[in-house]
């Protein structure tokens, strides 16, 4: 017998009932830095704002389609080439993409490279549903300007059309195990993630205008 009276024969199997049978399986991978300087926020923001007035056809796009601000989504494709903030704001998430790509254990024969790039100023009111990006490996976000209340990124467990009868999660539930988790920006922050991973802008209750710059490598 032990000092707490119980059977050394029986110690061994206590032990192994303390150790929990259970993996964690098919995670998720999510990237989160602040690799923003000062002065490119400023250069960016600037850029950001020039190219909203500039870029009629990306006002338009977004009127028609009910965007509350302004994206270069549908009417822009070479940001890196036409203005030196974005060309810098490249080079820093090409080196961020390719640490994240190491840590996915990515099989690639060659790097990443940028496929898309595009600005979006998100005034009060907006937001934007949930969604995947097609046709890319790696997406991702930039924030340049988030005022309070901006609202987060909500991150969508990509299992939650399968779960049918699957009961919710107790309030000290691990993150980890949560059908939904809410990234929260901040400017010179960025996201990253795999493409087909669901994801959402929550609505934005604050004021001013939040900007941010989104991105999709393959």
């Amino acid at each position: 017998m032990t000092k707490w009276g119980v059977s050394l024969a029986l110690a061994p199997w206590l032990c192994f009932a303390a150790i929990m049978p259970v993996r964690t399986l098919f995670a998720t991978p999510f990237f989160e830095a602040d690799i923003g300087s000062d002065a490119l926020l400023d250069e960016l923001e600037h850029s950001c704002h020039l190219l909203a007035e500039e870029d009629a056809a990306g006002r338009r796009w977004s009127r028609e389609h009910g965007y509350k601000g302004y994206t270069s989504y549908a009417s822009l494709a070479d940001l890196p080439e036409r203005d030196p903030a974005c060309a810098d704001l490249k080079r820093l998430l090409d080196k961020q993409v390719r640490a994240f790509a190491k840590a996915c254990h990515f099989d690639l024969a060659k790097p990443l490279r940028l496929d898309s790039l595009w600005v979006n100023i998100l005034k009060p009111g907006g937001t934007h549903s949930g969604h995947i990006h097609p046709h890319s490996i790696v997406s991702g976000t930039f924030y340049v300007a988030v005022p309070p209340g901006s609202g987060a990124l909500k991150l969508e467990d990509p299992r939650l059309a399968m779960l049918m009868a699957a009961p919710g999660r107790t309030d000290d539930a691990p993150e980890h195990l949560l059908p939904f988790v809410y990234a929260e920006p901040a400017a010179g922050r960025v996201f990253l993630w795999e493409s087909w991973l669901r994801h959402e802008v929550m609505p934005h209750s604050g004021k001013g205008e939040r900007i941010s710059i989104s991105f999709n490598y393959r």
